[in-house]
């Protein structure tokens, strides 16, 4: 039985954004702009959507642990490592 993989990311969302998209980092937070706007859960949905798209992994894969009614957040990817987080996140700024 191999173990459960699975990445624990600290993010900085920008909503109402011209561009969603992978924007870089901030301190040691990557930094994600967002369309949407913080109501009614739309940004926190384009969240998972763009780094869903972005990992190239289903959105049910990602997740909000902490910071949902904020503009920090720590969001957990299964299925992924650490290393793969970084390059692919690296690769879209």
């Amino acid at each position: 039985m191999s173990p459960v993989s699975y990445a624990i990311i600290h993010v900085r969302v920008i909503p109402r954004a011209g561009k969603s998209g992978i924007a870089g980092m901030r301190g040691a937070a990557w930094l994600v702009r967002l369309h949407a706007a913080p109501v009614d859960g739309a940004a926190n949905a384009e969240l998972i959507e763009v780094l869903a798209d972005t990992l190239g992994i289903p959105k049910r894969a990602v997740s909000i642990i902490s910071g949902e009614r904020s503009r920090q957040k720590r969001v957990r990817i299964e299925g992924v490592t650490d290393q793969l987080v970084d390059s692919k996140l690296k690769s879209r700024r």
